[in-house]
């Protein structure tokens, strides 16, 4: 069982999603994206590490990450040079995995819902008076909720300390996902929380024993919007791989 941090837009939502709770199983095509292109960049703790195999499923650029997921990778195939990884590849990328239920299909991921946070994200004017508004690059922040809303809500706007009017309004929500067949990196860093060995502990010790409140704790202490102290995974040990 591999933990997944995903993020769901409010567009996405409002438009044609389902809302879901805590400890619903969920099916939903997942889409890698480059994180400098969500919301301005600046993600920290949401980064998803993803290696493995390309194929091509109409037109789509799928990876079957080594660990079991299968995900689509972000680019756009009308582009002058298309820089996708072509099929056959094997392909390496960190990024912020996104719910996509517009365009292309591809293989859906199927998983329990295990947290949820909303995502309050910080606009600012592209230039004092314009109301043209952009996202602030790691301006952002998260609250705990039991279940995703349907609709989002605007924040009042503020008068920025640079002259330039300031908002903060709901931009979607931040799901842990629970994938059974893989394993990741953030499920490394609960495993290392929970004081389980690394070097003993098969894909989904990490959630075995612990109730449901408290490994929800965990994980809003391992999906957060501040640098925490220290890195996780940087020892050299990640992820196992399946036989």
């Amino acid at each position: 069982m591999g933990l997944w941090h995903v993020i769901y837009e409010d567009w996405q939502m409002e438009c044609c999603g389902t809302p879901f709770s805590v400890g619903d199983e969920v099916s939903w095509p997942l889409l890698l994206l480059d994180a400098d292109t969500v919301f301005g960049g600046g993600w920290h703790d949401q980064l998803t590490k993803a290696a493995g195999p390309v194929e091509d499923v109409g037109g789509v650029r799928i990876m079957r990450e080594e660990t079991g997921l299968t995900v689509a990778l972000a680019g756009d195939p009308d582009d002058d040079e298309d820089r996708r990884p072509a099929p056959g590849d094997r392909a390496r990328s960190v990024g912020l995995l996104s719910v996509e239920r517009h365009g292309a299909r591809w293989p859906q991921v199927s998983g329990r819902v295990r947290a949820v946070q909303v995502l309050i994200q910080a606009y600012a004017e592209s230039a004092p008076g314009s109301r043209s508004w952009e996202p602030v690059a790691g301006k952002r922040r998260l609250r705990r909720v039991e279940r995703c809303p349907k609709w989002f809500s605007d924040g009042e706007v503020e008068q920025g300390s640079d002259g330039r009017a300031l908002r903060r309004r709901e931009s979607g929500v931040v799901v842990t996902l629970e994938v059974p067949g893989t394993d990741s990196w953030l499920s490394y860093a609960v495993r290392e929380a929970r004081g389980i060995p690394q070097r003993v502990a098969e894909p989904g010790a990490e959630t075995e024993g612990i109730t449901a409140a408290a490994l929800t704790d965990l994980l809003e202490t391992l999906s957060t919007v501040a640098a925490p102290p220290r890195r996780y995974g940087r020892s050299g040990t990640g992820p196992r791989r399946h036989a």
